[in-house]
């Protein structure tokens, strides 16, 4: 009978060592990183928010990037526009030359059009868009118009 109760105690204390070790576990586990995981949704939601609506640098470059989206599109189009002139008067290697520019232009402006067209419809960006500029460009527009 008494091995039976120094079996059970010795037992009673293998237990109760595991079970202070997986307390000890969940602790560190919490103090070294485990309560920044069970928190990282809301930290996260609040760092979104502050890097856009809080930020003041964020919304002056969106607003400013808006407008440099659409002058690029424009001025490819204008670009284009002058290399249609002097194709007119220019020599055959020159019009060549000329066609090849004027496709990487529309390719360029293509380019800006639909970048311009994406971050117009970023939830987060487009309360920065200015209220005179469109809400979308059109690629196929022979003109880009940066105010409504």
């Amino acid at each position: 009978m008494w091995e039976a109760r120094e079996g059970a105690r010795l037992g009673a204390w293998a237990v109760a060592g595991v079970v202070g070790l997986a307390v000890v576990y969940v602790i560190g586990a919490f103090a070294f990183g485990g309560a920044g995981w069970i928190t990282a949704p809301f930290r996260g939601e609040a760092d979104k928010r502050n890097n856009t609506v809080g930020s003041g640098e964020f919304r002056q470059t969106t607003y400013e990037e808006f407008f440099d989206l659409c002058e690029a599109a424009q001025n490819a189009e204008g670009t284009i526009q002058v290399l249609k002139e002097e194709r007119k008067a220019a020599s055959e290697t020159r019009t060549a030359q000329i066609d090849q520019s004027i496709t990487a232009l529309k390719a360029t402006r293509i380019e800006s059009v639909n970048d311009y067209n994406s971050k117009a419809a970023q939830e987060h960006r487009a309360p920065f868009r200015d209220k005179d500029l469109p809400y979308r460009l059109n690629v196929e527009a022979e003109r880009t118009t940066c105010t409504n």
